[in-house]
């Protein structure tokens, strides 16, 4: 009797000790965040899917926020690889050098780069097509305007941003060839002071819908004062701006995230890209506000249908550049090279680019 009882505690003891390994495993996901995570914007959007990681695998995940993209970017996920993180996410295009050259001394650390260009042994990339939801918002841009003069604020000149911007007149000139698109730059991923400053600097130059790719609110609560429209960016910005804000292109990194940790778990996970977009569930719309007409929303979600299909482009030619140069022709698609290497507006952008 005694014998069995021994024999049974150390059954359970050698069973717990393989759980607790198991989980050791398992725990430790680093997320690096550019900005304050918030209610709402680019960040949020990334730590509900650090929320629903969490919940689906049961890993220990832990964030630092409103990292800069400089040399602390490189401390803070050093530091994570250090602690023994086992997947390290960096959510921001500035973090990629760090997280490359971090890589390289932690060869048992999978690091995942969000919005970059560079793999390394142990670094895959991740990026979602915004684009696609930047063409929809553009076609209700169009059909909503009535100065036919749309405004964008943007971050960084880069070819991320620039898709966004191209995209957006793609689809208001798919509908309206009389739109066009003015631009302000402001050099950050998250200013609310210069964000809300550029949006009314739009406003003033007739702009009467207008968008941004920045993480806060500002843009939507300015067009909600000027009562004008707008569309948010990364998620839904609905409840700073009621009446302004049309909808939203938003991005879903959940399953992402789930999939990218399950397979380190197993020990199949490979540095590979990953550019997902309507097909893959990683952009989507939000609700669309009741301002727009009836006729346009069954519009709207029948394009959303073609994108999921893979039957709509937004970058179908003929495509035309800001100088009236062609290019991608009539019949065909811009390719994902050339949308990676995208350093130009498209007809119908009348700002120019910064040096």
């Amino acid at each position: 009797m005694i014998l069995t009882k021994i024999i049974k505690k150390l059954a359970l003891a050698t069973l717990s000790c393989a759980m607790i390994g198991a989980t050791q495993a398992a725990e430790n996901v680093g997320f690096v965040y550019v900005s304050p995570i918030g209610d709402a914007g680019w960040t949020y959007q990334h730590d509900l899917g650090r929320l629903q990681l969490e919940k689906e695998t049961g890993v220990t995940t832990s964030f630092v926020e409103n990292v800069a993209e400089g040399p602390d970017a490189e401390r803070v996920i050093r530091e994570m690889a250090k602690r023994g993180d086992k997947v390290i996410f960096a959510t921001s295009f500035g973090f990629m050098n760090y997280a490359l050259k971090v890589s390289k001394s932690f060869p048992k650390t999978a690091f995942v780069h969000a919005t970059g260009y560079k793999l390394g042994k142990n670094m895959g990339l991740v990026n979602a097509r915004f684009y696609e939801g930047r063409y929809l918002t553009g076609v209700i841009a169009g059909e909503m305007t009535k100065s036919n003069v749309l405004g964008y604020v943007a971050a960084f000149p880069i070819p991320e941003v620039l898709q966004g911007i191209n995209a957006f007149i793609q689809g208001a000139r798919s509908v309206n060839p009389k739109a066009e698109l003015r631009v302000i730059w402001v050099n950050s991923w998250f200013d609310p002071g210069k964000e809300r400053q550029a949006a009314l600097t739009l406003l003033s130059q007739n702009s009467d819908v207008i968008t941004h790719h920045t993480d806060s609110t500002a843009v939507v609560q300015a067009a909600e004062d000027q009562g004008k429209y707008a569309f948010g960016y990364h998620s839904d910005m609905s409840k700073y701006g009621p009446k302004a804000h049309l909808t939203a292109a938003t991005h879903h990194w959940g399953d992402y995230y789930v999939n990218t940790v399950k397979a380190v778990q197993a020990g199949n996970w490979k540095p590979g890209s990953v550019w997902g977009g309507y097909a893959e569930g990683m952009v989507k719309l939000a609700p669309l506000n009741k301002a727009i007409p009836g006729e346009l929303q069954d519009r709207i979600r029948k394009m959303e249908a073609q994108l999921k299909a893979g039957t709509l482009h937004p970058f179908a030619g003929p495509v035309v550049d800001q100088s009236g140069k062609t290019v991608v022709a009539a019949g065909q698609n811009m390719t994902d090279d050339q949308l990676n290497q995208m350093n130009y507006y498209l007809q119908g952008v009348v700002s120019k680019i910064p040096n």
